[in-house]
């Protein structure tokens, strides 16, 4: 028996400068694609903080002080759920499983926790990252939404 599978409903990409400021931007984007869904306010709320995570790793790690671009695609689909897409052209990640490794990071004496990737794991059901050391990084991260709304 074939499973059913989901159909993408609704597909918004955007792209933007890897500027600090932009990643509340990124923020209301993904905040304003999910609404369609009918999320949860967690829900919302946890991959509003995901969706922050990896922009912030763009800007701080990819680009290091430079300025680039980062490419949001964000997909809704038929089974109430969403992936969100954070890609960059930045230096890439070495090791992508240490750097996945809490408390990892290649910026020990910034201010910088190395506690973006476990924050992302932790508010989304899925993260996959792929990543080329000199052609960027692709931050990929899933959610299913409740069927029922539990805050109204």
């Amino acid at each position: 028996m074939k499973s059913k599978e989901k159909s993408c409903e609704n597909t918004l990409k955007v792209s933007f400068e890897s500027l600090s400021r932009n990643e509340s931007l990124a923020r209301s984007l993904a905040s304003a694609f999910m609404t369609q869904l009918d999320p949860t306010v967690s829900e919302l709320a946890d991959m509003k903080c995901a969706v922050s995570e990896a922009v912030t790793n763009c800007t701080v790690h990819a680009y290091k002080n430079t300025v680039g671009t980062v490419y949001m695609t964000m997909k809704a689909y038929s089974d109430r759920s969403v992936r969100i897409e954070i890609r960059d052209k930045g230096c890439g990640i070495d090791n992508i499983e240490e750097a996945m490794q809490p408390l990892f990071t290649t910026d020990p004496d910034g201010e910088r926790s190395g506690m973006g990737f476990t924050v992302m794991e932790n508010f989304t059901d899925g993260v996959r990252v792929i990543s080329r050391r000199g052609k960027g990084t692709k931050v990929t991260l899933t959610k299913k939404l409740s069927s029922l709304r539990s805050d109204t």
